[in-house]
């Protein structure tokens, strides 16, 4: 399972044809088995303009398997997770990344990304990043 970020979905609602935006069509086209998390969903939600677009994008969505924040732990394992960063001298800018990779570092699945936090938790801690 492939977990998509935000940034990428953001370019595919845009039309913005980036690298990993095509890889994701490509994986999506090929019946790749691609997630998203629900700090995703909520993070892609939360940018559209009216609700009958954000009722739409829901709707398509929802297609894909969503993986979630599940317990406590999860929110430990984000804590850990920039802790292990900031001792090896690597800045996390966004507790929402640390939460998303959280997910996927439980779940043992890699994440497409366009967001370099997620590039820098993946040198320094088990998050696996889709190459």
């Amino acid at each position: 399972m492939i977990v998509v970020d935000t940034s990428v979905w953001i370019d595919l609602l845009n039309g913005v044809e980036s690298e990993r935006a095509v890889r994701c069509t490509g994986l999506i086209r090929d019946g790749a088995p691609v997630a998203l998390t629900d700090i995703v969903l909520t993070e892609v939600l939360q940018g559209l303009r009216t609700d009958r677009e954000a009722q739409l994008v829901a709707s398509r969505l929802r297609a894909f398997p969503i993986l979630r924040l599940q317990a406590l732990e999860d929110f430990a394992l984000a804590a850990s997770l920039y802790r292990t960063a900031r001792h090896q001298g690597v800045t996390v800018r966004r507790t929402l990344d640390c939460l998303i990779a959280a997910v996927c570092v439980r779940e043992d699945v890699a994440i497409l990304h366009g967001d370099a936090d997620f590039d820098r938790l993946a040198g320094c801690t088990a998050l696996r990043v889709f190459a």
